[in-house]
C-alpha cells in the first residue's frame, strides 16, 4: 500500500490508516503484536497510535505495556526513523492530570518505555478542567521546544475548550495542535459533525477518528447478542446492537459485496471520504490488517456515501 496524505506537524506523508496500540499487551502478547507491527509496516503502514495508559483496565495491569511493546519491537527492528509514534498523557493511574510537572513527568516515561528521544504526536488524552488551559499550552509548547515531542494532539476536550486552547496559543504564539482524536464512526457521527469536524476546518488540524470501527460492531461479526459471548469488546460493542445499528451493517454489506471486499474496509472509506484525515483502527492478528489497509484505495460512489449516510442517520 502507498496511498500517502500529507499532515502538516508530522514531518513526512502519512498512511490513511493509523494502527491503534490498544491491543498491545492486552488482547494480543508481545509475539503477536511484533507480529501485527511487521505486517502492518510491511504493507506501507507508519502510524502507531498508542497511549500511556494502555492496558491499565486490565487486571494485573499497571498502564504502559503498549508502549513497551512498541518501544521493544522498534528496538529489535532498527526502525525508529520509519515510524511515526502517536502517545497520549494525562490518564495513566501513576500520571493523572495535565499540571505541568505530571506531564514532563510523563513523557519521561514514555520515551523510556518506547526508548526514544522523541515523541512525533503527543495527544492531551483527556482535559484537565482543574488546570488553565493557558497553562496547558505552555506546558507543551514547552515540550515541543525541548525537542521532545513533534506535534501537539487534543483528544476528549469539550468543544469550548477545545477552541480556547487552539485560539489561545494561536494569540500568544504557542505551538498550536496540529491534530485532534474526535470518536466518530458511522454509528457515532454527531457530536464531531456538528462540534469538532468545524473546529478541526477553523483550525486546519488533522483528524485521526478513534472507535471508529465502533469496538468492532462496523465489522460486521456482531449480529446478535450471541456473538458478543466471550469477547474482549462485549460492553463497548453491545450498545450498537440495535435495529439502527443493524441497518447500518447490512448497508455496509452490500456495499462491500458489490465492491468485492469487506465491511470494515467500507465503514473506513466512509470515514475517509468524510474528511477524516486517517481512522485509527487496531488489530489483534496480522490476518486483520488488509481490510484495514484497503480502506485508503477504496473509493466510494456517491450513491454509496448517500445510502451509508441515509442508513446511520438516527446517529446524526
Amino acid at each position: 500500500m502507498t496511498t500517502t496524505v500529507s499532515s502538516p506537524g508530522l514531518g513526512a506523508p502519512i498512511v490513511p490508516l493509523h494502527l491503534g496500540g490498544n491491543t498491545f499487551g492486552w488482547t494480543s502478547g508481545r509475539e503477536q503484536s511484533f507480529a501485527v507491527l511487521d505486517a502492518f509496516q510491511d504493507a506501507g503502514g507508519n502510524v502507531v497510535d498508542t497511549a500511556d495508559m494502555y492496558s491499565s483496565w486490565v487486571p494485573g495491569h499497571s498502564g504502559g505495556e503498549s508502549e513497551e511493546i512498541l518501544g521493544a519491537w522498534m528496538a529489535a527492528r532498527g526502525n525508529r526513523d520509519q515510524v511515526v509514534i502517536a502517545t497520549k498523557t494525562g490518564a495513566h493511574p501513576e500520571f493523572t492530570g495535565l499540571a505541568h510537572d505530571t506531564v514532563v513527568a510523563s513523557l519521561e516515561a514514555s520515551l523510556k518505555r518506547l526508548r526514544t528521544d522523541h515523541v512525533d504526536l503527543y495527544y492531551a488524552h483527556y482535559d484537565d478542567e482543574s488546570v488553565e488551559i493557558s497553562d496547558q499550552v505552555d506546558t507543551f509548547d514547552e515540550l515541543v521546544r525541548s525537542g521532545k515531542i513533534r506535534g501537539v494532539g487534543l483528544s476528549n476536550y469539550s468543544p469550548a475548550r477545545m477552541r480556547e486552547f487552539f485560539t489561545t496559543a494561536r494569540q500568544d504564539g504557542r505551538t498550536i495542535p496540529v491534530a485532534i482524536q474526535p470518536q466518530y464512526s458511522l454509528v457515532a457521527r454527531k457530536e464531531y459533525e456538528q462540534e469538532y469536524r468545524p473546529l478541526a476546518a477553523e483550525f486546519d488540524a488533522a483528524v485521526f477518528s478513534y472507535y471508529s470501527l465502533a469496538s468492532g460492531f462496523l465489522t460486521g461479526k456482531y449480529r446478535s447478542p450471541e456473538d458478543l459471548q466471550g469477547s474482549a469488546r462485549q460492553d463497548a460493542a453491545q450498545s450498537y446492537l440495535t435495529a439502527d445499528g443493524l441497518e447500518v451493517v447490512d448497508t455496509l454489506d452490500r456495499i462491500a459485496a458489490a465492491h468485492g471486499t469487506h465491511i470494515p474496509t467500507v465503514a473506513l472509506a466512509w470515514l475517509r471520504a468524510r474528511g477524516v484525515t486517517a481512522p485509527i483502527a487496531s488489530a489483534s492478528r496480522p490476518a486483520q490488517l488488509p481490510a484495514l489497509l484497503a480502506a485508503s484505495s477504496l473509493r466510494l460512489t456517491n450513491e454509496e456515501l448517500g445510502a451509508l449516510d441515509d442508513a446511520s442517520q438516527s446517529f446524526a
